[in-house]
């Protein structure tokens, strides 16, 4: 008798947490759900964030290089090449970029670059910016 009654114990218990697994599959779902999508939201930023240093330093480089020869038009290059740096690594991350030229200071020439980041999350409003500048590269000739 003692085997029958262990065998009806472990029947009523089964019975009981029959409905646990459901209910912890639908309490847990929409937690997974947004681990997955924050998790999606921060590479989606970080990637924007490089890609927008990454347009900073290659204008800069552009800038420094040309500011000495063209010091009018090196504004006018150092924004296609961020432009041409964007439309290559991101056109579809890095949105409605704003292309700033520095010149913080007389020798010194840069970028600064500001631009909105898709979302996953509805209402959610990320920016990334990113500055590079650096002294003008010049030819100085022997003792002068």
């Amino acid at each position: 008798m003692p085997g029958f009654v262990r065998r009806r114990v472990e029947a009523v218990s089964a019975r009981g947490e029959s409905g646990m697994t459901a209910i912890e599959f639908v309490l847990l779902t929409p937690v997974l759900f947004f681990m997955i999508f924050a998790t999606v939201q921060f590479a989606l930023y970080f990637f924007a964030d490089h890609v927008a240093q990454a347009a900073a330093q290659a204008g800069a480089r552009k800038a420094r290089a040309t500011a000495d020869e063209n010091p009018g038009g090196w504004r006018g290059e150092a924004g296609d090449v961020v432009d041409a740096y964007i439309r290559q690594l991101g056109p579809e991350l890095v949105l409605g970029p704003d292309v700033k030229t520095i010149q913080p200071e007389r020798h010194t020439v840069g970028v600064e670059i500001t631009a909105k980041v898709p979302s996953v999350f509805p209402g959610l409003d990320l920016t990334v910016h990113a500055r590079s500048a650096g002294p003008v590269e010049r030819f100085v000739e022997e003792g002068g």
